[in-house]
């Protein structure tokens, strides 16, 4: 695993450890589909693959996540996707 990718592994860990248990909300793409959220899909892409050779594929699953996000959105659910840095609303069932 060469420097570029122990860093990038090391903060999208700092992310899943200090951040998101903090934001409140969950991935829509792991509600919508479970399996992983997108910051542990897109940690494994990068340890397997790399960071240049991971681009494409996180960038799918973020549109993936999207989509989630949409779909859910029309229904009686309630939160906020975890697309990197834009938010992307949706309701969850209570």
């Amino acid at each position: 695993m060469g420097p570029a990718t122990r860093a990038v592994d090391g903060l999208i860990r700092l992310y899943q450890r200090r951040l998101s248990p903090r934001k409140g909300w969950t991935c829509a793409h792991l509600v919508a589909h479970g399996g992983q959220s997108c910051s542990a899909a897109v940690r494994d892409v990068v340890v397997r693959r790399g960071v240049a050779r991971s681009v494409v594929p996180t960038v799918a699953r973020f549109v993936a996540c999207y989509q989630a996000a949409t779909m859910l959105a029309a229904t009686d659910v309630q939160g906020v996707c975890c697309c990197g840095p834009i938010p992307i609303p949706f309701r969850f069932r209570r």
